[in-house]
């Protein structure tokens, strides 16, 4: 007798495996395998940095896009073709030679993983809800730190072997093309909806996100992404964390994959807007521990508090906004997106040049330590804005 319960599983296994391919490491493979390719060409921070803030504005682009109607048709199409644009995208970066070729691959993997962020979830919570399966959205999201931890293994080993920067791209691009030889079975198109019997009502209106709550998640995009693309050229300078170098993304990987569920287990008991102040404070902790305790334990606290916690401040961010925004949520959780995108822009840039001028990442990481904590201060006071709305006094 078939158990009714294994095409829910299959398909957050089928989620899982796309975000790890387009996000753990078509949009996340950068931060190891950034050190190894600036070395051999000789890059600056400045140049380390644009390049990452090319990719994350691909990545807002896409997800605003993604979201329009100007993207009609077949959910799983998009998908399986942002899946291979992502794939072919990073497998191309080991082909590159130049700045004017790297940025615009970083921009367009950018735009394929939000694509893909955006569809796997559509498809894969949508049908999870309707199964009574929502639990397992957890196993979905767990995919970009399985993503990250894969790569992390596959750089460590393709570094170990001698194998150079262009190896590390080619493989993982490689790897992302095996996912989605995967996904095709696991995510079946989706022919069992049926079009309503009565017309639907139109969408309530929904209110704007508070203000504070939409600076909050722009600073949380700012403070996180700093570390999250520097974390290991951090490490490789240190001389006293030198040797963690293959084991600190791994480390951000492993300690991902569980966070969602984890932080909104937190939430659910805590209140959103508390439990997105804590995980802001514990990786401002660690983001100040990458550059003020270099030494192995620091090391190893901030790969182990940025993983455990940057998915599921992202996570919070927009349950927290949904519950304040009612009605129609697209427009508000288009702000949170816009904001949390602009923070992920400057940030790599801003690093990148500071770090420059002042021959370290000290300065640029205390900054972001510092917009975590004000996004602290803000999210549960933004939250209490409306306490009669449902859902935020519940949670507040």
């Amino acid at each position: 007798m078939t158990d009714p319960r294994r095409p829910s599983v299959r398909l957050a296994l089928g989620g899982l495996l796309a975000l790890a391919a387009a996000m753990g490491i078509g949009r996340f493979v950068y931060t190891p395998v950034l050190p190894p390719m600036a070395e051999a060409l000789d890059w600056s921070r400045g140049q380390a940095g644009l390049l990452a803030s090319a990719n994350f504005a691909g990545y807002l682009g896409g997800a605003l896009l993604a979201a329009t109607p100007l993207v009609p048709g077949s959910r799983r199409a998009w998908l399986l073709a942002a899946l291979a644009a992502s794939a072919v995208t990073t497998a191309a970066m080991g082909l590159g030679a130049s700045m004017a070729a790297f940025v615009p691959l970083r921009f367009a993997g950018g735009a394929a993983s939000a694509f893909v962020l955006v569809f796997s979830s559509a498809l894969v919570l949508d049908r999870l809800a309707e199964a009574g399966r929502s639990r397992l959205a957890a196993l979905h999201f767990a995919g970009v730190g399985a993503g990250i931890a894969l790569s992390a293994v596959v750089v460590a080993t393709l570094e170990a072997a001698g194998l150079g920067w262009r190896w590390h791209w080619l493989a993982t691009g490689g790897l992302s093309l095996a996912a989605l030889a995967l996904v095709v079975p696991l995510v079946p198109e989706d022919t069992d909806r049926r079009a309503p019997a009565t017309p639907a009502a139109p969408p309530a209106a929904a209110r704007r996100a508070p203000a504070g709550l939409v600076v909050a998640y722009g600073l949380f995009g700012f403070g996180y992404v700093i570390t999250a693309t520097f974390l290991v050229a951090i490490v490789r300078a240190s001389e006293d964390a030198q040797a963690l170098e293959p084991v600190v993304w791994l480390v951000v990987g492993l300690t991902a994959a569980p966070s969602v569920a984890l932080w909104t287990w937190v939430s659910a008991r805590a209140g959103v807007g508390r439990t997105f102040a804590l995980a802001a404070v514990l990786e401002a902790l660690g983001i100040t521990a990458s550059v003020l305790w270099l030494a192995t334990p620091g090391a190893l606290l901030a790969a182990a508090l940025l993983g455990g916690t940057f998915m599921g401040l992202t996570a919070l961010g927009l349950i927290g906004a949904r519950a304040v925004a009612g009605g129609d949520p697209r427009r508000t959780l288009g702000v949170m997106t816009a904001s949390f995108g602009l923070g992920q822009i400057v940030g790599p840039a801003y690093a990148g040049l500071v770090g420059d001028a002042t021959g370290s990442f000290l300065i640029p990481s205390l900054t972001a330590a510092g917009a975590l904590l004000a996004a602290a201060w803000l999210a549960p006071l933004a939250l209490r804005e409306r306490p009669g709305r449902p859902g935020a006094a519940a949670q507040e």
